[in-house]
């Protein structure tokens, strides 16, 4: 099951789709043309659309401006229903839609359309509806908003505070394998200029010794001189090659840590290639790379609602290429905040750079290279 159809699932939407049921029920028994002079098929239209845009915003498909402007067109709705007909059940649309607007909107904001849409119920149930006790109806079902509101701040406090744990517990864990990594090759490398010399220089002072020795009278044809010589040249050549593979695998191994950094991220999904020779020589290269992919996973999941986030980092000559981009729906150009300014400053100082443009889709689309030397 996707991440969408989850959240469509979910049990509040399914709490919100059956209280647009019920709603719907009392429309399709009390509904009467006749006496309303609105046909039954206009009504339902309306509460229909409603669901739509509901599903729409909850479903995360729109975010930002298009998301407001469609909790807003909920509201609409629904004092627009309440003008065509009167079902005693209609304002329970309202607490759908505030349980949308703490969630879309600032609490300040969302406190004011609340206050505003209560009122204009108020003036509804007093010259529209004529109710004997338009004050006490609207108090009421202010109350039931105003704990809809609260219940659904508390969880989306609680959710962004989870992905907020998530995200450092995974830059916590990538940062523990990355000084694991840089560990690992430190030693690599200690060992690699140990056996070149060490073992290596006395091989060597053998070997000078072994042909002084094969000069001498004494042991002129000796076989077992001639076998000592022999296998001090192979055990030498042996320690060369050895020396020279630990060298070619030096450098950061990072795929291990952005993987990590990934993990705990339900949602986008990580498609990670990393080209075999494209490995960093310093820790300050691998963090600029680590931080570069954990901008553009916060961006997937906070602005663009991607889906999948696609990771390449190459090598090209003496500069290692790092192309991330997402499949989200965006428009216009991307605005470089805090973390995209960060990013771009912390490649520039060790001599590389940043481009952030968007793919054909609406994704974001960074290009990071930095010089493969020290």
């Amino acid at each position: 099951m996707n991440e969408r159809l989850k959240t469509l699932l979910s049990p509040l939407n399914f709490a919100g789709y059956l209280a647009w049921g019920a709603i719907g029920y009392e429309m399709q028994l009390s509904h009467d043309p006749a006496e309303t002079g609105v046909p039954l098929a206009v009504v339902a239209s309306l509460h229909l659309l409603f669901l739509a845009l509901f599903m729409a915003v909850t479903s995360g498909r729109q975010a930002g401006p298009g998301a407001r402007a469609m909790v807003l067109a909920q509201v609409a709705l629904t004092f627009g229903l309440m003008m065509l007909v009167r079902y005693t059940s209609l304002p329970i649309l309202l607490i759908l839609c505030v349980v949308q607007l703490v969630r879309v909107f600032s609490v300040r904001t969302s406190v004011l359309l609340i206050v505003a849409m209560n009122v204009a119920v108020y003036f509804v149930y007093r010259e529209v509806w004529q109710l004997r006790s338009p004050m006490i109806s609207t108090l009421m079902h202010m109350s039931f908003q105003g704990f809809a509101a609260l219940t659904a701040w508390f969880a989306f406090n609680a959710e962004r505070t989870r992905d907020e744990l998530a995200a450092t517990n995974a830059d916590l864990l990538a940062t523990r394998t990355l000084l694991a990594e840089s560990a690992r090759d430190s030693e690599r490398l200690r060992l690699s200029r140990e056996l070149h010399d060490v073992a290596g220089h006395k091989l060597t002072a053998l070997k000078i010794n072994l042909a002084a020795l094969a000069r001498d009278p004494r042991f002129t044809g000796d076989e077992r001189v001639a076998l000592c010589a022999r296998l001090a040249d192979e055990l030498l050549a042996d320690i060369r090659g050895v020396v020279q593979q630990m060298r070619l695998d030096d450098g950061l191994d990072l795929a291990a840590a952005i993987t990590t950094l990934a993990r705990p991220f339900p949602r986008p999904h990580l498609e990670l290639e990393i080209a075999e020779d494209a490995r960093v020589a310093t820790v300050a290269q691998a963090e600029a790379v680590l931080r570069a992919v954990q901008e553009g996973l916060t961006n997937a999941v906070k602005h663009s609602q991607a889906h999948t986030l696609w990771v390449v980092l190459r090598r090209e000559g003496d500069a290692l290429r790092l192309d991330i981009r997402d499949d989200g729906r965006g428009s216009g150009a991307v605005r470089a905040g805090n973390g995209l300014s960060g990013m771009r400053e912390r490649l520039e100082a060790i001599g590389g750079g940043l481009d952030i443009g968007r793919t054909e889709t609406g994704g974001v689309h960074l290009q990071a290279w930095l010089p493969v030397a020290a």
